[in-house]
Order: structure tokens, then C-alpha cells, then sequence
């Protein structure tokens, strides 16, 4: 990776009717990386975002919770890719994932968007399917044709303490991005099971 800033990117949808939602698991680690660089998040209107930005053993990083709803947060990332003249590699999209049990962690470095309509909108926007994405599980215990309601949903008792702990370990990874490389994260962080 060539630059010295991250860009980090949390999916989620705006407001409080949607907090502690299966969708917005990438608002909660974005809400724990802010508090590990101390940074506070404020309303950016042109990136239409809430922005933090603080450093990493001496690297900057920019946290990003899009304010545009899932399906169209790749708008946000696109302007603020261009506005620190960022490449794909700098830009790590934390988002849920439906294909993986609930508390799984992992990393890839690039691929398709697996289904998942916000980070279909990214790669559409960026041009390009490597982007580097760290997906956490929420699981899939849905019926057929009820997927959106499903991941608008909260967590049940017996898994939040699961997903607190998953949130834990992807703000650990995605230090480990920033602070090591992409590779190290997913070496490190990719095997770990479900705790």
C-alpha cells in the first residue's frame, strides 16, 4: 500500500430508528475505532457523511459512517476517495454479511459484492471490485422473501454479546490494516472462530 492515509468506511443507515440493527454492525466498530484515535465524528454536508479523523502509530485515518442509507453510500466513498486522492487499496469498507454466521469476521482484499446492495453501490461508484472489505457476520435465520426485514432487524439477547465481541475484533483488524497491511490482517484475524 503506497499512501500513508486509510480511509475507512462503515456501512449503516442513518438515524435512530435504525441503531443496534443487523445492517449497522459497520456504524458500531466505526464508533470503536473513533474512540481508540480519539476522534470525534462531525456532520461532513459535501461527503454527506460523519467523518472522524485521527492516527494510527503516526498513520492518518479517516472514519467514515456514509449518511445516504446502505444502498447508496458509495457516493460518499467516491467523493472522499477523490478528495484525499486515495486508490482502492487505501479504503477498507466495513459491512455485514448474511453469508456468514453471526460473530465471524473476515477480510478479503477484493470480489464481487456477494448480494450485499451497499457495497455493490461502492464498487460501482470507485469503478472496481479491489476494494479491501471486512464483513461480520449477522447470520441468515430468515424466511424466504424476508431478507430486508431480516437485516433491519435487532440482534437477539443471545447474540449481542457475540457481536459485541465480533465489533471488537474488526476494530482490532482494521487496526491492523492501517497499522500493518492488509495482509497481516487477514492472516491474523481470518482464522479466528466465533467466540
Amino acid at each position: 500500500m503506497a499512501g500513508s492515509k486509510r480511509l475507512i468506511v462503515g456501512l449503516g443507515n442513518p438515524g435512530p430508528r435504525y441503531e443496534g440493527t443487523r445492517h449497522n454492525v459497520g456504524f458500531v466498530v466505526l464508533d470503536l475505532l473513533a474512540a481508540r484515535v480519539r476522534g470525534e465524528f462531525r456532520r461532513d454536508g459535501r461527503a454527506r457523511s460523519l467523518v472522524a479523523e485521527g492516527r494510527l502509530r503516526g498513520r492518518s485515518v479517516v472514519l467514515v459512517k456514509p449518511q445516504l442509507f446502505v444502498n447508496r453510500s458509495g457516493e460518499a466513498v467516491r467523493h472522499l476517495a477523490r478528495r484525499f486522492s486515495l486508490n482502492a487499496e487505501d479504503i477498507l469498507v466495513v459491512t455485514d454479511d448474511i453469508h456468514l454466521p453471526v460473530g465471524r469476521i473476515r477480510i478479503r482484499a477484493e470480489g464481487s459484492a456477494a448480494g450485499h446492495n451497499g457495497m455493490q453501490n461502492i464498487i460501482d461508484c470507485m469503478g472496481s471490485e479491489a476494494l479491501p472489505r471486512l464483513r461480520i457476520g449477522i447470520g441468515n435465520d430468515y424466511e424466504r422473501g424476508r431478507q430486508s426485514d431480516y437485516v433491519l432487524s435487532a440482534f437477539t439477547e443471545t447474540e449481542r454479546p457475540v457481536i459485541c465481541n465480533a465489533a471488537e475484533r474488526a476494530r482490532d483488524a482494521v487496526v491492523s490494516f492501517c497499522t500493518d497491511s492488509l495482509v497481516h490482517a487477514m492472516n491474523q484475524f481470518n482464522r479466528l472462530t466465533v467466540e
